[in-house]
Parts: C-alpha cells; structure tokens; sequence
C-alpha cells in the first residue's frame, strides 16, 4: 500500500455558482475482482485510486486484497494477478477503510462506475460500515454525452484511452486503469470547456443535446440571486417568452443553459430570450402566486397551463321563478348559488348530468313565465321532470326539489350519490358495465367539484386569516390571507418583536374586497394553493377573523369510495390533463386528520 503525497481535506464554502471543476478534488478508483457481482460471491483482488484537484496529481493509492478464496483461472489470465500475490495481503476489511480515508471529501469518478461503486458499497455493508455518501462521476456515461456519434467505436476505456492519448495504457491492474481513467476525465473536460461546462453542477446535468447557443447565454442568469421567486423570460421586444418560480432563481435559470433542458419547445425559447428578470419574494407561496397572477395577466406563449383563469365554467342555480342548472362563464353578484369551477367544459356538464340523475328540476333552456303554458316535453313522461311547462308542478313542491339541489351543492351531497349509485347498480345488474362507469366519473367528478367548493368557500368566507409556517429555510414564513387571496408575505428577521412584525406585515397587506362566489377575489389555483399552504403540518394560526368551517357532511366524506377508479382514470389520463380537465382526485383527495380540513367543523 502506497500514497505518495499527503493533502489535508479543506471543508469549502457553498458558492451558489457552483463549484469550479478546477477547484474539485476528484478520486478515480478502479478495482479488479474475481467476478462481476458483489452480491454472487465476488470479491474484490486489487484497488487502485488517484485523487486530482485542478489537473495536478494529489496522490496515488494502490493494495491487493486478498479474496479468501481462489482467484479464477480466467481472471488470472486477464489482470495477471495470481492466488500467490493476495496471499500476504490485507482482507478486504482492513484495505476498504484505509481507501475510504484516501478519498474522503472527494468526488468518486470510476469507469462504468456501477460496477466499482456497488462493489465498495456492498463491502462496506458487509463489514458493518457505513457508505459516506460520496457524490460520483461516471466517465463511461460523460463520454456518451460529450462524444458525437461516429467519433470513437465505443465508450470502453481502452478506446477512450487511444483517443485522448493517455500517458497510461489500461492494463486490467487497478492503479494503471485508474491512471487511465484520469486522463480520459481530463480530456473529456477540455471539450466541456469551450460550451460553458465549468462546474461540477453543470457537468452533473450535461447534455449534448443542449446546444452550444443555448449554453452561451447562460450569462443571463449570472444576476439573479440565491433566492425564492419568479423569474420572466423576455425577447428583443420586451415581451414576456416564459414566465416560472423557483426556490434559488439563479440556480433554476442557469439551468436553461448548461443542463439536460431538452424540450423543444423550452430550447426555442432560450433562442429568443435576450433577458431574464427575477422578481424576489419572500417565500416560495408568494412566489408561486405571482407566477399565477403574471402567467395570467401576460399570457406567455411558451407557458401551457394556468394562461386563462378566466375560460373556466361554473355551474349554476338560476335564480328565476322555475329554477335550472345552466353552466356559465361568469359568476355574477345574483344571489344565485355556483359549483365549480370547471377547467373544461364536458366537466361541468359531467357534473349536471349527475345532478339530473338525481332531482328533477327542468332541464330545458330559457325562462319560463310563473303562469308556464308550454306542452310537456319527453322527460315529463319519463317522469325525470316535475314539468312546470305545463303547470303540472306547483309553486311549493318545485322549491323543495330546488332547495334538494342547492344542499346537495353547498352542504351534503347524499342523495346525489343514492340516486346515482342505484342507477349504477341497476345497470351493472344488466352486465351494462360501460355505461355504468360513465355515471361513476359523472358521479366523481360532480363529488370533487362540490368538495372544491366547500373547500373554496370555507376560506374565502373569512375577511382576514393571518398563519405562520417555518419554512425550508429555517426561518417563520407568515402570510396575510384575505377573502381567499394573498394580501401579504414575509419571512420573519431575528431580533425582532414578533406581534409588532406582524401588525406591520398586516398594516401593509393588500386591501381585498369580497364578492361573490367561491373565489370572489382570486382565481380558483390561487385560493388552491394559499390552501395546501394553510394544510401544511406545523402550521400556526396567528389570527383569523371568524370561524373556518366546512360542512360535517360535506362531499369531501365520499370521495374515498371512488379511489380505485380515479387510479384507472389518472394511468390513462397525465397528471397535468386532469387538473385541466377540473378532474377531482388530484386536488380534492381526503388528507389526514387535522390537515386536509380548515381548524373547526361544523353541521
């Protein structure tokens, strides 16, 4: 066992531009075994390592290791060493700690790294140790990205070796491979150089598919902060191309630039952006509302979802003397109660077919007079219609089929799903299966829009909820919500007088009037996230202006019954298309007790 030279392992600090390849110390292993699985019964004959820092050779490390066991002939043949050489040296239990400590705070590069690193792992495990977690380059993957097609035969590294013209031939002896593999890591740097990759966070994430213009804007980004917020991809023009929010601005839109982003449409846009704003908030909720609110306001072209909050549907109660369902566009201060809302419009009219199942309210289109004088269509003979067009239905028992529908909406959704449950059953009974699940999705998707409802309308309901949260950071997170909308955000300083940061916080807040509806001052994914923020565990009420209730009997009680068949629906339907579609599961699921409904409860 040998090493060369001695280095003391300096602890850097964190550079939020990543840290320089030339300033990474770097240990290139390379081992020889007996087989080519740990797990079956392998062992490990010889480990060889250099460890680098900025092209200079740090140290060298090299032992045999004996097997306990008999070298196979081939694997004699192949590295030259024979069951008379590992006879005198360490067991694997006395060379790994001692390699362990040559390349601790480094960062492990092996050739096909998998192979040499489960090895050291799966010993490690064996000998009752620890893995310490070493970050890890794999050559053999960095030089399938880096090389173009047609310029080596393969990615082995001999090959590799002749083309970057190592000074050490491979040899299948652990310290010459490693050596090797040393030289092809540092040829395959200087072609990383010219396109922008000079830290080890962007060669982690290279690819070559990024292309080299896209790479060298990556300068856009060098402004932005270590900090949570939106950042605004903008053109020649001014015009916002994209608009997204991160945790640490400049690590996300570097990232555009020198790592794996390979979407097209993501790769034209760097293309025509020639500036990039950050706007800093004070915490990623805040962050993610005003992505929202700027998403919707500019309408990006490159940003798919949440660009018109406004094209959404809404269920209605109609406010007239016979009453009806209509899906509209827009709800009005009409004293009509609302459903919703509805990303699609097929939704919405899921929704009202469940409804109609149910009650038996008219479903023709049009208002009709008190003194109604029209002949009775088909679903009075059907008797799904109470048929006020023909004066068949009175005053009274036509508003007690109404109120029916407005409880099912607001408050308890039961008889909704007795009445489509049976038709369910009836139809199963018939072996009409088909039809039978089209009434489950109306029936779950007309549950998950009342439970979003409810949900909306506990929190929009309250003048003022102020809460607090320590964030990923460390620090209390407080947010100021009004009417459902974010008013105000703020991460809470050190030496400070709590209560009266709060009162400041609260004295600035946006003013928010109420208005009608469930989402009466902000779009309904905004109130949705202010929710899942106020769902957090370790979340504290600091002050809240009268009782945050839902309803005991809510819809939220019976979506669990449809588990099974939203699973089916979301392997066949992307995550992002369901929330387009206004589809349930994704955001009205039952969460754990004390989480997933407001503080108090009410009948």
């Amino acid at each position: 066992m040998e090493q060369t030279t001695a280095v003391r392992a300096v602890q850097g600090s964190f550079d939020e531009l990543g840290r320089a390849l030339r300033d990474v110390t770097f240990c290139v292993v390379d081992l020889e075994t007996t087989g080519g699985s740990a797990a079956k019964g392998s062992m490990i004959t010889e480990i060889g390592a250099v460890k680098v820092r900025g092209g200079e050779v740090l140290g060298e490390f090299q032992t045999l290791v004996n097997p306990q066991g008999q070298i196979p002939a081939f694997i004699a043949v192949l590295t030259g060493i024979t069951d008379a050489m590992v006879a005198g040296a360490p067991r694997i239990d006395a060379a790994l700690p001692a390699f362990l400590e040559f390349a601790r705070g480094t960062v492990l590069v092996a050739h096909n790294a998998p192979f040499d690193i489960g090895f050291l792992k799966h010993f490690c495990a064996a000998t009752g140790r620890p893995w310490p977690g070493f970050e890890t380059l794999d050559t053999a993957v960095l030089a399938r990205r880096v090389l173009h097609a047609g310029e080596v035969r393969n990615c082995k590294l001999g090959t590799l070796a002749a083309h970057f013209s190592a000074s050490t031939t491979p040899t299948h002896r652990a310290l010459d491979d490693a050596r090797a593999t040393v030289d092809v890591l540092h040829g395959l740097f200087e072609r990383l150089g010219p396109v922008g990759v000079h830290t080890l966070e962007e060669l982690g994430t290279f690819s070559s598919r990024v292309s080299p213009e896209q790479r060298r804007k990556r300068h856009l980004g060098d402004h932005l902060p270590d900090a949570p917020g939106v950042y605004v991809f903008r053109d020649a023009r001014d015009r916002p191309l994209y608009i997204g929010t991160s945790k640490s601005l400049r690590t996300r839109v570097r990232g555009y630039f020198t790592s794996s982003e390979t979407r097209t449409r993501m790769g034209e846009m760097v293309a025509l952006a020639v500036r990039v704003e950050g706007i800093v908030c004070a915490t990623p909720l805040e962050a993610q509302v005003r992505e929202l609110r700027l998403i919707g306001l500019h309408k990006p072209p490159y940003n798919r979802r949440s660009r018109f909050p406004e094209k959404v549907s809404w269920v209605k109660v109609t406010r007239e003397p016979w009453p009806r369902l209509s899906i509209v566009r827009q709800v009005i201060d009409d004293g009509a109660d609302y459903l919703g809302p509805f990303g699609r419009r097929k939704a919405a009219e899921s929704a009202v077919a469940a409804l109609h199942e149910a009650f038996s309210i008219r479903q023709c289109a049009g208002r009709l007079p008190r003194a109604a004088s029209r002949a009775a269509c088909v679903l009075a003979e059907m008797r799904a219609c109470l048929s006020p067009c023909d004066g068949t239905a009175t005053a009274d028992a036509y508003a007690i089929e109404v109120d029916r529908v407005r409880t099912s909406l607001l408050t308890d959704p039961s008889a909704v799903v007795e009445a489509v449950e049976a038709k369910m059953a009836d139809l199963a009974s018939q072996e009409r299966y088909e039809d039978a699940g089209t009434h489950r999705d109306r029936l779950a998707t007309f549950l998950g829009a009342a439970a979003r409802t409810q949900r909306l309308s506990a929190l929009t309901s309250r003048a003022e909820v102020v809460a607090a949260r320590i964030g990923d950071r460390g620090t209390w997170e407080v947010h100021v919500v009004r009417h459902g909308r974010l008013a105000a955000s703020g991460s809470i300083p050190g030496g400070v007088d709590v209560r009266a940061w709060v009162e400041e916080l609260r004295a600035g807040a946006e003013t928010v009037e109420d208005g009608p509806g469930p989402v009466p001052a902000a779009s309904a994914a905004e109130t949705e996230l202010v929710l899942r923020w106020l769902e957090l565990d370790g979340l504290r009420l600091v002050e809240i202006d009268g009782p945050w209730v839902c309803p005991v009997g809510g819809a939220s009680r019976f979506l669990p019954r449809f588990d099974a068949a939203a699973d089916a629906r979301s392997s066949l339907v992307p995550f992002d298309e369901q929330q387009r579609s206004g589809g349930w599961r994704t955001e009205h699921r039952p969460r754990r007790a004390g989480a997933g409904a407001p503080p108090s409860r009410t009948a």
